[in-house]
């Protein structure tokens, strides 16, 4: 029996019974061995969970291209037990010129074979109502074969725009990588809309660059005059637009929703345990929340500083690893 994809919420409204349709959206991750504590971590920040599977699914959407993990996105209009039956449903729909067909191979199973994978596209197209476009389609469809059913909705693919950030002007060795910064920036504002946030250790710019091009809403700062030019020419080169400033941490006035914190600012940096615990102050100071990266352990310091680590994760680069750990 074909299931219709669309979860349907009941409430009434004065005296009339009103029925929301709730869309789902299929998730197709992949992830390295070194980056799978983070991709979880930023999982639970998206979607309230964090399975092992490549497959998600949710009523909740994000744009692919945010998060380094997402290879594409499904949103589903029909599906069925079967294939055969995924086919019947698809024709039912209305008419669509200039769309282009693409099987999406599941992770977690059996890789499709190449002729296997053309065919399924092929009959998907055939059952479709309307032209086709294959050169430069209008709209992108997706199927896919789940654990349990055949899938067929919107899709809609990452365009990896960290990889371009990788070649900037300025950089530093032991910067975060721009997937991590990425991902880094998505845990500290998951929905940014109205978000204020503020990297005040920002060095070469690595977060900023990649909360700027999500369009968040985000100011940096860092003591080193010596790097300000090279984090501004970062911005710029990228097309972005983003405030930039001289100031210590422990000198940042205003109120922000969220802060990045790198601790130590670089491994050349040698601070205290107190000089630490200071700067930790000030973010509990202007931040209510904060997404803390360091490579030792400073939970003792959080705790003083009145934070509380709400979740945290590892990813490791070389032979450092660095934690994640988000604060409140």
């Amino acid at each position: 029996m074909l299931q219709w994809s669309n979860a349907t919420q009941h409430f009434y409204h004065h005296t009339e019974l009103v029925t929301i349709e709730m869309k789902k959206y299929i998730y197709h991750y992949s992830w390295e061995p070194n980056e799978e504590s983070l991709c979880a971590l930023e999982r639970r920040v998206f979607f309230g969970k964090s399975a092992e599977s490549s497959i998600l699914e949710s009523s909740v959407k994000i744009d692919p291209s945010r998060s380094p993990f997402i290879r594409e996105r499904i949103e589903i209009i029909c599906e069925g037990n079967g294939f055969e039956e995924l086919l019947e449903e698809i024709e039912k729909l209305e008419a669509l010129d200039g769309f282009k067909v693409v099987f999406v191979q599941n992770l977690d199973a059996e890789r499709v074979g190449f002729k296997k994978l053309r065919r399924i596209e092929k009959e998907v197209g055939m059952h479709l109502k309307g032209e086709a476009e294959l050169v430069d389609p209008e709209i992108w469809f997706g199927v896919m074969k789940t654990n349990d059913r055949w899938v067929f909705g919107k899709y809609v693919r990452n365009e990896a725009v960290w990889l371009h950030h990788v070649k900037k002007p300025h950089s530093y060795s032991t910067a975060l990588s721009t997937r991590v910064a990425r991902a880094v920036a998505n845990i500290a504002a998951p929905n940014p809309e109205g978000i204020k946030m503020i990297d005040p250790c920002c060095g070469i710019g690595t977060v900023l660059v990649e909360a700027l091009s999500m369009g968040i809403d985000i100011v940096g700062s860092d003591r080193n005059p010596l790097i300000l030019d090279g984090v501004k020419e970062n911005i710029a080169h990228f097309g972005y637009k983003g405030d930039v400033s001289l100031k210590d941490i422990n000198d940042v006035t205003g109120h922000y929703d969220v802060a990045v914190i790198d601790l130590p600012y670089n491994l050349c940096s040698v601070i205290t345990d107190e000089e630490q615990l200071e700067m930790l102050r000030s973010a509990r100071r202007f931040a209510e929340k904060a997404v803390i990266v360091t490579l030792e352990d400073v939970d003792a310091n959080i705790e003083k500083a009145g934070f509380e680590i709400v979740d945290r994760c590892e990813v490791s680069k070389g032979r450092f690893v660095r934690q994640i750990l988000v604060c409140k």
